[in-house]
């Protein structure tokens, strides 16, 4: 990146040079070719009031050709009188030529033309006389490109030195500005933010909170492999004991029955843990999409609470269902899963005879869904964590109640695939309810 910008950096100058280079000559070039018109005016002024007598003379000749000077006094007619250059029986009529119809019109007139035999340009003043005849004086002079050729030498020697003065710089500076950003790669989380521009503070900020959501996330991912690993060791392990009793013979008909009954509870705590990690897998995948459609959320909520009933009564758990019918746009399969994980959360951890109410209804144009206990409830130093993978409150008591503690991990998931809002609240004692508003 930084060989990158330095490239960049001498490009520019280099360009700059040229440019500048070449506006100067082209501003140098203006300047010079009006201080000539100054001057051939200033010796037209000075020759106008001499005679034809002064000009002819062989001496007078010598000197105007010394200093450059082209004398020409063209009649009204346009035929040439006098050219101290020039025969002028052989030159035509200059009545066309710009400087001269221009002095004849306006009084005075000025051109230039380029030379093929003397590569040169020559610059001519034109004044009208009182007698309407034309007094033109001409000096050659040399054109910006030959002016630039002369001085090429001098400009590439000049531009090679500033070139490499820019590169020296360019190197200087692109240290400095990278010097930050290299510091903060390799040290992300202790770089002083004093030391950071402004302009690239916010994308720093960025890269911050995205390094420490990789981290969180990598921790995340660590614990739960190790959480996975544990859960899934325990019912194995229970399992792998019991049936080694059994096929040793070590066992009588009644602990038989017993530890089958064990080795079926394990199974089935194995194959909900699975299940569990399944669906959360499956909700982590960002390239899986759900179909989404219009559906009662009552209606669904009533199917949960039926199939539920049994595994109340047995709590001695009362259900209750208020409300109306809500639409919203969901995933079916998606939202029967929230329905079972809240309710049945809501009956696990409830109290011998206690109650579970949820409540379908419209708030603000938008749909509400609330599932209430009068269990346990949740101290508030653990309703932050409540729904991360395997947390659990106490997780003895958990493990009783026969939770996988992803339950709520996986009602998390599914409430930010319909990008709805989730709320806790909840009291030890008193119950929990988690509310979910729907767009």
């Amino acid at each position: 990146m930084e060989r990158k910008i330095n490239i960049q950096f001498i490009a520019v100058s280099a360009f700059a040079v040229m440019i500048t280079a070449l506006m100067s000559m082209l501003l140098f070039y203006n300047i010079f070719k009006n201080q000539v018109f100054d001057d051939i005016e200033a010796y037209a002024h000075v020759i106008q009031p001499l005679d034809l007598e002064f000009w002819e003379q062989e001496e007078n000749l010598q000197r105007l050709k010394e200093d450059g000077l082209r004398i020409t006094l063209i009649a009204a007619d346009g035929n040439v009188e006098y050219d101290s250059s020039a025969d002028k029986g052989k030159m035509d009529n200059h009545r066309e030529r710009p400087e001269i119809k221009s002095a004849m019109e306006t009084g005075e007139g000025k051109e230039v033309r380029w030379s093929v035999t003397s590569s040169l340009h020559t610059l001519y003043y034109a004044q009208r006389l009182k007698n309407g005849a034309v007094l033109r004086v001409g000096k050659d002079s040399e054109n910006v490109f030959r002016i630039f050729f002369h001085m090429l030498e001098l400009v590439v020697i000049l531009a090679v030195l500033i070139v490499l003065l820019c590169a020296g710089l360019s190197r200087l500076l692109t240290r400095r500005l990278l010097w930050p950003i290299e510091k903060l790669a390799s040290n992300l989380e202790g770089m002083n933010q004093e030391n950071i521009y402004d302009e690239i503070a916010p994308f720093i900020q960025t890269i911050r909170e995205q390094h420490i959501n990789i981290l969180n996330s990598a921790k995340m991912r660590q614990e739960f492999t190790a959480n996975v690993s544990h859960e899934l060791k325990t019912p194995l392990t229970a399992i792998a004991g019991y049936a080694e009793l059994i096929s040793s013979g070590i066992a009588d008909d009644k602990d038989t029955r017993r530890f089958a009954n064990e080795i079926h509870v394990n199974s089935d705590r194995l194959l909900s843990l699975i299940n569990d990690i399944l669906k959360l897998s499956e909700l982590d995948d960002v390239e899986q999409e759900f179909e989404f459609e219009q559906m009662d959320l009552y209606q669904a909520a009533q199917g949960c609470l039926d199939m539920l009933d049994i595994q109340a009564a047995n709590q001695g758990i009362t259900l209750e269902l208020f409300g109306k019918s809500c639409y919203v746009m969901a995933n079916r399969r998606l939202i029967d899963e929230l329905l079972y994980n809240l309710c049945s959360n809501a009956i696990r951890y409830n109290n011998q005879g206690g109650k579970v109410t949820v409540t379908v209804d419209s708030e603000n144009n938008r749909t509400v869904l609330s599932v209430k206990d009068s269990g346990i409830g949740i101290s508030k130093e653990h309703q932050e964590r409540i729904f991360e993978r395997f947390y659990r409150v106490d997780k003895s008591r958990s493990k009783q109640r026969g939770g996988t503690g992803l339950g709520l991990a996986i009602v998390k998931h599914i409430v930010a695939q319909h990008n709805a809002q989730l709320s806790l609240e909840s009291e030890p004692g008193k119950g929990t309810e988690i509310r979910i508003l729907f767009s």
